[in-house]
């Protein structure tokens, strides 16, 4: 980051201009496989945000510390150990919505984008620009987790919030909503293939309002 990037710009890069899950594409196999309805995609979108968060904050709170030729396995054993604390925590408290996840928290320590902004971002810049990357990065994947995860359960099951007492307690259980009766659900929308189609669907959307936007700019630019 140079002197005159802003924490806001910081913020706007990595929620929107380059978001993992829509721009760079960062972390398929979660995504893909997880995003079957929006509690599912919450879980484990809150999940990822806690560990790149807590990644970024402490490789760059350490970063002198850290001898070049040894950053790596560093990194990497800084993640698996947070995604450890949180794996623990969810089979403590969150024990339904462990199951549902399965192996998939674990495997947050191979998300790339993780080990990425560890190496290209947080080890070279201070703490709170560092945490501030993690938290855009964070809240981007998340917000595609969660939107996928909705557009599935709604088309594929007729429901949303549907197990919210998975991650909210017991007094969740009656936050679900019913818009379609099950058997009008598209199955496609539930399979492997509909993951890769919503995506599609949601990376389309983000380019449209890319496009649009562009062309609002030059068009005030012109006025001007």
């Amino acid at each position: 980051m140079s002197a005159t990037t802003s924490p806001g710009d910081v913020f706007r890069q990595a929620l929107w201009h380059n978001n993992a899950g829509l721009v760079q594409l960062l972390g398929l196999c979660p995504l893909l496989a997880v995003s079957n309805t929006l509690i599912n995609g919450l879980g484990l979108g809150l999940a990822t945000l806690f560990v790149v968060v807590a990644t970024n904050g402490l490789v760059s709170l350490f970063r002198r510390w850290i001898h070049t030729d040894l950053r790596l396995p560093c990194f990497v054993l800084l993640i698996a150990a947070l995604v450890t604390a949180v794996e623990l925590s969810f089979k403590a408290w969150f024990f339904d919505l462990h199951t549902s996840l399965g192996l998939f928290i674990p495997l947050i320590v191979s998300n790339c984008l993780i080990l990425g902004r560890a190496e290209a971002f947080a080890s070279k810049q201070p703490v709170v620009s560092s945490l501030i990357d993690g938290l855009g990065y964070g809240l981007g994947f998340a917000a595609v987790l969660i939107t996928l995860g909705a557009l599935r359960e709604l088309f594929g099951y007729g429901t949303v919030l549907a197990g919210a007492e998975m991650l909210f307690g017991p007094q969740a259980a009656d936050w679900q909503v019913t818009i379609l009766a099950s058997e009008q659900g598209l199955i496609l929308a539930t399979l492997p293939p509909g993951a890769f189609l919503g995506l599609a669907f949601l990376v389309a959307l983000r380019n449209r309002a890319r496009r649009n936007s562009a062309a609002l700019d030059t068009n005030a630019s012109d006025l001007t």
